[in-house]
């Protein structure tokens, strides 16, 4: 266990972990040329020199030219600078390898080769794979390493932004179902125990057993199955509420997101009715989908002042929430006319939650 937290922490270290590739490049270009080289410390000197050449390349693109040229749309000129440093480097390696490796003949001498080899085009073109592969190979996992830092930094502002919107969503259910316990207990109504069984239940749900960002669904259904029976309990006989359900399958759903489509259409479709209200759900579940449907009646006299209620910070909490959990896989439509509230969402999870 202590091994392999410290092999991590070697490889967490940028330091080390490029100190680490380099000295695997130079062992492999040694173990490449080794076999067939009599002059073994010649072979160890010419691959020095050709691997800190490498790394001058590979350091002053990473750290300079990209961010100074390529990243400020200078494209022309960054492509013109590694010309010039590519061929700054294959004539540094000509010089070294033409008066230190070569040995000189009556036929060809150091100059001579020096001289041919830094005017052909296609020694120069050869060249250049060598000098930008581990410049290349750096660049990938420099690019790789910023994109998963980007990607865990969007997932804690995702997780921040849903943790802030539950704290707003919460308090507001709550406010709104223990106005209603106390206008039960103001009358003394023996459906005030009830009330309590029933709140109790939904504040365990809420505060221990939905703090993962997915849930089962049917816990859902029975939260607000829970929230029905609490609204039913306070208006009695003034609404009529229809449930159906059609769950064939164990899938999740984020928590709280259909608690708030429910409590809306009691606070706006049952609260301001003087006669019966209606209240019609639906839901439905698949390997692919999660169907719910709403539809509940709207006062006659509706107050105006209602379209303006504070219930709205749920309903755009929720809107929120289901951008943030289930972008381009759910739709939400909504019928809202004088008499009618219509609603359904469609959430595509194809088995994944």
């Amino acid at each position: 266990m202590i091994k392999k937290s410290a092999y991590l922490q070697i490889l967490n270290n940028t330091v080390l972990r490029h100190i680490l590739f380099w000295g695997l490049a130079f062992i492999y270009y040694l173990s490449v040329s080794w076999p067939y080289k009599t002059n073994k410390i010649l072979l160890i000197e010419v691959t020095l020199f050709e691997l800190i050449l490498q790394m001058l390349i590979a350091y002053s693109v990473i750290y300079f030219f990209i961010p100074k040229l390529l990243n400020r749309n200078k494209k022309l000129v960054f492509f013109m600078c590694m010309l010039v440093i590519s061929y700054l480097a294959h004539l540094s390696f000509s010089t070294f390898i033409s008066f230190r490796w070569i040995k000189e003949t009556e036929v060809l001498s150091k100059s001579d080769f020096f001289f041919e080899r830094i005017t052909s085009l296609s020694q120069y073109l050869r060249s250049i794979p060598s000098y930008a592969l581990p410049m290349i190979i750096l660049v990938i996992f420099g690019y790789y390493k910023k994109q998963k830092e980007i990607a865990n930094l969007l997932e804690q502002k995702r997780t921040s932004e849903l943790n802030l919107l539950k704290q707003q969503l919460n308090p507001h259910f709550l406010f709104n179902t223990l106005n209603n316990l106390y206008i039960l207990v103001l009358e003394k109504s023996d459906k005030a125990a009830q009330i309590v069984g029933k709140l109790s239940e939904i504040l365990d749900y809420i505060l221990y057993q939905c703090k993962d960002k997915y849930v089962p669904l049917y816990k859902e259904v029975k939260l607000l199955e829970n929230y029905i029976v609490l609204e039913k309990v306070r208006y009695g006989s003034r609404v009529e509420v229809s449930f159906e359900k059609q769950i064939y399958n164990d899938v999740k759903i984020a928590p709280l997101i259909l608690l708030n489509f429910v409590e809306n259409a009691f606070k706006h479709g049952v609260s301001q009715e003087v006669d019966k209200a209606f209240i019609s759900l639906f839901i439905s579940s698949s390997e692919k989908e999660i169907v719910f449907k709403l539809k509940n009646t709207k006062p006659k006299f509706y107050v105006e002042s209602l379209k303006k209620d504070k219930g709205n910070i749920g309903m755009n909490n929720t809107e929120k929430q289901l951008e943030l959990l289930y972008p381009n896989t759910y739709n939400l439509d909504i019928i809202n006319t004088e008499f009618e509230y219509d609603l359904e969402l469609k959430i595509q999870h194809n088995g994944k939650i």
